[in-house]
């Protein structure tokens, strides 16, 4: 099966770093994977987006229509992305941004409050881990010790300065999974 990704948020939010992310774990399950990022002067406030498709068999063709599952982290993405939205799309968005519910003919729409629960529970630095738990809760396309595993490549030597920095992180990513469920 082959599972649909979009992510979008602001730039700066880390839809590309979530990506990469899932992207990695998939490859480590030797899963066939598709990363295209798409973004330009996002770094200076603009749209970033990313597709990414994972599955069990090579993914014949990089570009999709309609998304199994499309995430958007603003207002903004939330608006660039409804036109991927199809009748068997989830839309997951962050609704601390006061954003009108998407009215795209989703399956599902689940809003969660990914931001508020960044600044209120954890830090801000890990929003992004939260959001990247909201996709594996959404849609088990990858294993959450994959993801781990990836994460600790990544911010390794982070993690050596800061020991609890990486708790903080998969304390992110479950967290992120519960919102969705």
């Amino acid at each position: 099966m082959l599972s649909k990704i979009i992510l979008a948020g602001e730039g700066g939010q880390g839809v590309q770093t979530i990506a990469q992310i899932l992207a990695d774990a998939a490859v480590a399950e030797n899963k066939e994977v598709c990363y295209i990022p798409n973004f330009g002067v996002e770094q200076r406030g603009g749209v970033s987006i990313a597709f990414v498709q994972i599955g069990d068999e090579p993914v014949s063709f990089p570009k999709f229509i309609k998304g199994d599952i499309v995430i958007a982290l603003s207002c903004r993405a939330v608006e660039r992305t409804e036109q991927y939205v199809g009748k068997n799309t989830v839309f997951v968005y962050d609704s601390t941004s006061n954003c009108n519910s998407p009215q795209a003919q989703a399956k599902a729409v689940k809003g969660i409050p990914a931001l508020n629960v960044a600044n209120s529970e954890l830090t801000p630095r890990v929003f992004n881990m939260i959001i990247l738990g909201a996709v594996l809760g959404a849609t088990n396309v990858v294993k959450i010790e994959s993801v781990e595993g990836v994460i600790d490549q990544k911010l390794g030597k982070k993690f050596e300065k800061d020991p609890g920095l990486r708790e903080l992180n998969v304390k992110a990513l479950r967290r992120g999974m519960e919102m969705v469920a």
